[in-house]
C-alpha cells in the first residue's frame, strides 16, 4: 500500500521515495497530509479512488515511525467495522493491505478533497474545547458520511469504500 505524502508529512517520515512508487495493493493508494490544530500535529489520510478519510490527532515524533502499522491500519479497520463491513471481509482486507510505503507523488484532486475534509473537521472544533477531545474513530466515520467529488463525479466515501472492499 502506498501513501502519497504531502511535503510536511514527508519531512517527518523516514524512507520516503522521491520517485513515484508502483501500486501493488488491490485497494489502491492513499494520500496523507500533516497539519496543526490547537498546537497539535494531526494527520489526515484520504483514499485516492473513494475519498474515504481517516483522521489522527495529537501525533508526536515517535508516532511517525509507526504511522502505517500502529496508527493507520487499526483506525482504518475500525472505521470499516463501524460502517458495517463484515468481519470476514475485514480479515481478508487486512491480509491484502501489505506494508505501507511512502512517496511524494501527489494528486491535486485528492489534495483538494483533503482540504475540504479538513475544513469540515475544523467546523467541528467549535463544539469541543480541544482537538484532543475529538474521537478519531467517530470523527473519521462522520467525515465519510458526506458527499465528495472524484474528478467531477459525486461519491459517498463510506459507500464507495465498502463497495471497493467487497471486491477484494
Amino acid at each position: 500500500m502506498i501513501l502519497h505524502c504531502s511535503q510536511k508529512l514527508a519531512a517527518k517520515l523516514t524512507d520516503v521515495s522521491p520517485v513515484p512508487l508502483e501500486e501493488t495493493s488491490p485497494l489502491g493508494s492513499w494520500h496523507g497530509h500533516l497539519f496543526t490544530l490547537d498546537r497539535r500535529q494531526c494527520v489526515m489520510f484520504c483514499h485516492d479512488a473513494t475519498r474515504y478519510v481517516l483522521f489522527l490527532p495529537g501525533l508526536r515524533k515517535e508516532h511517525f515511525a509507526e504511522l502505517g502499522g500502529k496508527w493507520f491500519r487499526p483506525l482504518y479497520l475500525a472505521t470499516l467495522a463501524m460502517s458495517g463491513c463484515p468481519d470476514t471481509q475485514i480479515k481478508k482486507l487486512e491480509l491484502a493491505l501489505g506494508p505501507m510505503r511512502f512517496d511524494t507523488a501527489t494528486d491535486r484532486s485528492v489534495q483538494g478533497s483533503l482540504r475540504v475534509a479538513k475544513q469540515d473537521l475544523e467546523a467541528w472544533l467549535y463544539r469541543v474545547p480541544n482537538v484532543m477531545d475529538l474521537d478519531p474513530l467517530a470523527m473519521s466515520c462522520h467525515l465519510n458520511e458526506r458527499p465528495a467529488t472524484v474528478y467531477g463525479k459525486c461519491v459517498w466515501p463510506e459507500k464507495a469504500m465498502l463497495e471497493a472492499v467487497a471486491l477484494i
